[in-house]
């Protein structure tokens, strides 16, 4: 029987009688009955920790935490730098975000360039750097106006040296689509002056190999094999001398039978390499055709 509280073992008595799993009835039942003990007096709840109250029922707040770090009242800290030329190039590229996608070398050289000649108020037109300017150019010639130009705004110079630029790589632009124009007409794509680029020869190859698919039914291994040069195909002779006819062994077996030795020395194998030799200049003479006549 499971543990129960003192005053409910009689009602957990009487329902285990009436289920007549009790088949004697305890002598201490009739009593308990007449006298049932007394409940047990109201107890408190146990108080919550203030940690699982909510935080309206909690007696008082928790303090903030303070960070064991003690800031100081004046915070020493570098001043931004600034370049005007940050400002402009920023511009620049989110007007002509397609600059940034050119090929530029980043390739060090032996030595650090010279600066241009070219500096300060002397440099008053952007042509003057090159008719095929690059965006630094263009930012530095913005710069200079600014600085070394009078009464010229920022924006001025800035507007100034973009239309510049624009004009000058239009022209550029339209003498390199003429000159290729000019290239295509009068050298006509030759090998040594306007040749087909490594793509094109790629594709060249591509269709080549493609081409060797659709061949005629007739072009079979056999005929294949017959173009080579050297193949591993024995040729038949027309007239074949005796000693290299098939006998089916009957050489050997005479010989066995009339008791003839083979002879392995050094001059009977000398006497049929001769043999052999003369007997293939003779087969080439008679296949040779006869010689042309001249006139």
């Amino acid at each position: 029987m499971p543990r129960r509280f003192p005053t409910q073992v009689h009602q957990q008595v009487s329902r285990l009688l009436k289920a007549e799993y009790l088949q004697k009835t305890p002598v201490w039942y009739q009593a308990v009955l007449e006298f049932p003990p007394l409940p047990l007096p109201p107890k408190a709840p146990p108080a919550r920790a203030q940690y699982d109250l909510p935080p309206a029922k909690r007696p008082f707040a928790e303090p903030a935490r303070q960070s064991s770090k003690k800031t100081s009242p004046h915070k020493v800290a570098p001043e931004s730098i600034h370049y005007v030329e940050d400002d402009i190039r920023r511009q620049f590229f989110r007007d002509h975000p397609f600059e940034s996608f050119r090929p530029v070398s980043i390739v060090e050289r032996g030595g650090v360039a010279d600066e241009h000649p070219i500096q300060g108020k002397a440099w008053a037109r952007l042509r003057q750097r090159g008719r095929n300017p690059s965006p630094d150019d263009a930012i530095k010639y913005a710069v200079t106006l600014f600085h070394h130009h009078d009464n010229i705004t920022l924006s001025e110079a800035y507007a100034r040296a973009v239309a510049q630029f624009r004009a000058l790589r239009a022209e550029h632009q339209t003498a390199t689509t003429f000159a290729t124009m000019e290239a295509d007409h009068l050298a006509g794509r030759a090998p040594g002056t306007w040749g087909p680029t490594e793509v094109e020869h790629a594709f060249a190859k591509e269709q080549k190999s493609l081409e060797s698919w659709d061949r005629d039914p007739d072009m079979d291994e056999g005929s294949i094999a017959a173009r080579k040069r050297w193949k591993m195909i024995a040729e038949k002779r027309a007239t074949e001398p005796a000693e290299n006819k098939w006998e089916a062994g009957k050489a050997y077996v005479r010989k066995r039978e009339t008791g003839a030795r083979p002879d392995y020395s050094l001059e009977a194998f000398r006497a049929q390499t001769v043999a052999r030799a003369e007997a293939t200049a003779e087969e080439a003479k008679a296949v040779q055709p006869p010689p042309r006549a001249s006139f």
